[in-house]
């Protein structure tokens, strides 16, 4: 069994080389079933690496632009099927499988919306989210450039990212990358910047006055000296989204290196062939038309010559015609329109804009030539063919007209051209009968009807006000109008209808095989054989009783005249029904595309159904641990219960001995106070004690000091009493003597 697998992996793998986009995108059901079985095949995750990886590089050819990419995006939901790869193996970002998912993801998701309610959006973003940090700056660069995509004029994807909980370390590690040495991903950070937080505070700090000047710079010298076509186009595309703010468009007026930046840009006009560039670069000047200030110096750039320089090795002054952008502008005009669609009607925007500002202006002289120069060209091109060039396939006028019945988008450029060629009718000479000329060609009518049916408002203002100025002309087809506008209704009712029975594609084929069972009949003809054959004899003088002839004539006219009234009503049905085969074609594709994901969903849905299951059973033991816990919970709070019963009890008497501390501390404060007055007291009493005890040592000595010269002086008296009586009775006895 695994023998064959790589048999039949090694086959299917052979045959995806040799597949070509003219086959799978032609429309048929068979080329659209086998694309839906490289979906799933490619979805499924028991695919091995390598198959996938080729099924991806297949379709990835196709992802560049057109119908191919269109369809992919919205038809099969190849971006689903990325997505859903990513996912299945977002443990190993490591894989080339997943870096060759991001590198086409970016390329398939550039200037398209992206449906938020895909397969796997939501993880999608939540791994770009996460790996943007990654090690691998190649998986780093694709993840920032595919989330620049997906932000981009996309809210809901802007709400679900600011949604997330590691929004703001996402916020931090993007203004970390503005440091970044390669300057794709700073532009790429600085775009889902713009696109996430321009009207928050963070925007506010990073897009501020201070901060704006050096983006403008870096943006500018990407957009003219960038080596990489996709930076510049991420860089111009930064610039376009931050101008749609009011406040940095205001900056960008007061920017002092502006008009060096635009002078220096000018050169991308000369970018051939027509690339995505060249309709951004476009874009870019359309939307600094929408400044007054800017408009001025764009206008200056675009229409005024440039000045003379000296020629290498000479001292003669040349011209430099041949860069001049206002030349540019005339080639992608008037060239084949062989390049993208938006580049020319982004061109004739540009004009408007350019020749509204040039109007009585100082430039008005630099814009004559140039207008005479392009009216020139568009004249050559409005102009009927040639009979002798009418077959000629390189004839700009034959593929001007046949282009204007074929292409929507150059019915609009047709609309254009005749909305100027209105403006400056009274301007210039001859123009206002060319005009009038040209409205009244049959061949207006398809771009006039398209337009005035078209969904668009701005197309249909404009188709009104040409119709205004071609109603009132004598010969304009107002008949043909009013029929192509019909048709365009029934068109546009008929798949109407056919999209609203879309969920049954198969009954709606059989119905409407049985709804036109006469297309397979061929009446017409064998009818007409027979009135060919009855007129002849009729000619050739066959007598038809009581009939006059021209009565018969006039009888078979009249059924001639109905049988090719019937013919043009089988030959309308029979084209109803290729419409409704061609429909039902279309449909059936879409109904296996949609099954298709619808199994890829219902094999997501059950293993989001295991999972839940899974969950549920833990979720259920998780139940059953916190009943236990909550009978736990009870006992344990009537437990706690009781005891505050005790801590409320225990609470009142600390209230009351509260109280009672209260009035013994108020004592204690009074004690305290006493007792500092008693110690002053006593410290005054012992200080005049020690006084007194000094005093009395001091009278003590003195007193001894008295008593010892008393007792000496007593002695002496003694003495002197001694000597007295000694002397008295030395006296006495003498005198007895």
């Amino acid at each position: 069994k695994k023998k064959n697998s790589v048999v039949n992996t090694a086959s299917l793998n052979k045959t995806v080389s040799v597949f070509n986009s003219g086959l799978l995108f032609s429309g048929q059901v068979l080329p659209s079933e086998c694309l839906s079985g490289l979906m799933e095949v490619a979805g499924d995750p028991n695919t091995s690496h390598a198959l996938t990886g080729s099924i991806i590089s297949l379709l990835a050819q196709f992802a560049s632009g057109g119908e191919a990419k269109e369809a992919l995006h919205s038809s099969y939901n190849f971006t689903g099927t990325l997505a859903a790869i990513i996912h299945c193996n977002r443990t190993t970002p490591e894989e080339p499988l997943v870096l060759q998912c991001l590198n086409v993801l970016q390329r398939l998701t550039y200037n398209v919306r992206t449906l938020h309610c895909a397969s796997h959006i939501h993880e999608l973003i939540s791994f770009l989210m996460q790996h943007v940090q990654s090690s691998n700056d190649d998986i780093v660069k694709a993840c920032l450039g595919l989330m620049a995509n997906l932000c981009r004029h996309d809210i809901s994807v802007q709400s679900h990212i600011k949604s997330q909980s590691n929004v703001k370390a996402f916020y931090r590690a993007l203004i970390n990358f503005l440091g970044h040495n390669c300057l794709t991903v700073v532009v790429f950070a600085l775009s889902i910047l713009s696109s996430l937080t321009l009207n928050e505070e963070v925007g506010q700090k990073l897009f501020n006055a201070k901060n704006i000047h050096q983006t403008f710079q870096l943006i500018f010298n990407i957009t003219v000296n960038g080596d990489g076509t996709l930076t510049r186009n991420y860089a111009v595309d930064l610039l376009v989204d931050l101008l749609k703010n009011p406040k940095i468009a205001d900056y960008l007026t007061k920017y002092k290196h502006l008009s060096v930046c635009l002078s220096e840009a000018k050169y991308l006009f000369n970018f051939k062939p027509l690339n995505l560039l060249s309709v951004q670069v476009m874009e870019l000047l359309v939307s600094l038309c929408s400044v007054p200030v800017l408009r001025k110096l764009v206008c200056e750039m675009v229409l005024r010559p440039p000045a003379p320089r000296l020629q290498p090795g000479t001292r003669k002054c040349v011209q430099a015609r041949g860069s001049e952008p206002s030349l540019a502008l005339v080639h992608w005009v008037t060239s084949p329109l062989d390049g993208p669609e938006q580049c020319y009607m982004q061109a004739l925007s540009l004009l408007a804009e350019l020749f509204e500002e040039a109007i009585d202006s100082s430039l008005c002289s630099s814009a004559q030539s140039f207008v005479e120069l392009l009216l020139q060209e568009v004249l050559v091109l409005l102009q009927s063919p040639d009979s002798t060039e009418g077959d000629q396939l390189n004839c700009p006028s034959k593929k001007v007209v046949s282009l204007c019945i074929s292409s929507q988008v150059c019915s609009e450029v047709v609309l254009k051209t005749l909305e100027l060629m209105s403006h400056l009718r009274q301007q210039m000479p001859d123009m206002e009968t060319s005009f009038y000329r040209i409205l009244q060609d049959q061949r207006m009518v398809t771009p006039l009807s398209l337009a005035l049916t078209s969904n668009c408002r701005e197309h249909v203002q404009v188709a009104l006000r040409i119709l205004f100025e071609a109603a009132p002309l004598p010969d304009f087809p107002s008949a043909i109008l009013g029929d192509s506008i019909a048709a365009n209704n029934a068109y546009r009712q008929r798949v109407g209808e056919l999209s609203i029975r879309s969920s049954s594609a198969s009954e709606d084929v059989s119905f409407m095989g049985k709804s036109f069972p006469i297309m397979h009949a061929e009446p017409s003809g064998s009818a007409y054989q027979s009135i060919d054959s009855l007129i002849e004899k009729l000619q050739n003088g066959a007598k038809v009783k009581d009939v006059h002839m021209s009565e018969i004539i006039d009888v078979y006219e009249q059924k001639l005249s109905a049988l090719a009234c019937k013919e043009s009503r089988l030959q309308d049905l029979l084209e109803a029904k290729a419409l409704a085969l061609s429909q039902a074609d279309r449909l059936i594709a879409q109904y296996r595309c949609q099954r298709a994901q619808a199994e890829a969903e219902a094999r997501k849905l059950a293993s989001l159904l295991k999972d839940t299951e899974r969950k549920k059973e833990d979720l259920q033991t998780e139940l059953n641990d916190h009943l236990l816990e909550v009978e736990r919970l009870k006992s344990d709070s009537q437990q706690l219960l009781e005891h505050n019963g005790r801590l409320q009890a225990v609470a009142d008497q600390h209230q009351e001995l509260k109280g009672t501390y209260n009035q013994l501390l108020s004592r204690y404060d009074k004690s305290e106070g006493m007792l500092k007055e008693l110690q002053a007291a006593h410290i005054s009493l012992t200080q005049q004690a020690e006084g007194l005890r000094k005093t009395n040592e001091g009278l003590k000595l003195q007193q001894e000091r008295t008593l010892a010269e008393l007792t000496e002086k007593e002695q002496q008296i003694k003495g002197l009493n001694t000597d007295v009586l000694e002397k008295e009775r030395i006296i006495t006895g003498e005198q007895w003597n």
